[in-house]
């Protein structure tokens, strides 16, 4: 079913972005699912966010995506992987989008707020799992009252809805953090906040108005 849709939504068929693709499959390198990007990128254009904030920049794939929906639009993104960097910055200048797309080659969880630009419309987190609330405790500040942070990967291949017994220690850790994080978020009164089941899970929270 997922196949269909996909099929008759129109997905980007620009270039690079397809190789870009290609080149994180042959690599094993996460990028969002296609259902996942479909849903973001019209999430943006429903909302006409502008600022957009990501958190794992990767290949930059996603911010790619993003910034070629309009020419207005402004990307930062944070990567701490020096090898991602590197590549994304290529595949940026790749896609003549250097004017609207800042890497900052950071720890996302240490990185001064101040060098950010603040202000933000949407708030894209897809980074390490672990760190989920305290990326969204951190960067929340920066986002515009009514505006949305997305997180992606909240049902993580399927074992956080699974009953199936986890033998390992650290995955067991890892499934029971990103649990933890569902229910910070769904109660969370400061956000609106709903799950979807798309890709690998979604949750959608709008930050409300003071």
């Amino acid at each position: 079913m997922k196949e269909y849709f996909n099929h008759l939504n129109k997905q980007n068929i620009d270039a690079n972005v397809i190789a870009m693709k290609a080149e994180a499959k042959k690599k094993d390198i996460p990028i969002i699912s296609d259902e996942g990007l479909i849903y973001l990128l019209q999430l943006i254009r429903l909302t006409e966010a502008k600022r957009i904030l990501e958190i794992g920049t990767a290949i930059a794939y996603t911010a790619i995506n993003i910034a070629m929906l309009n020419k207005d639009i402004i990307v930062d993104t944070i990567e701490k992987d020096e090898k991602m960097v590197v590549n994304a910055q290529e595949n940026i200048k790749r896609s003549n989008l250097e004017k609207q797309i800042q890497i900052f080659h950071e720890d996302a969880l240490e990185i001064a707020l101040d060098l950010l630009k603040g202000n933000y419309d949407l708030i894209f987190i897809d980074a390490a799992k672990a760190q989920y609330q305290k990326f969204f405790e951190k960067f929340e500040v920066l986002l515009n009252d009514g505006g949305i942070i997305v997180c992606d990967n909240l049902l993580f291949h399927g074992l956080v809805e699974g009953k199936e017994e986890i033998k390992s220690r650290n995955l067991r850790a890892l499934v029971r953090k990103i649990k933890d994080f569902n229910n910070y978020l769904a109660q969370n009164n400061k956000f609106h906040t709903v799950f979807l089941k798309i890709g690998d899970g979604m949750a959608v929270s709008e930050k409300l108005w003071n």
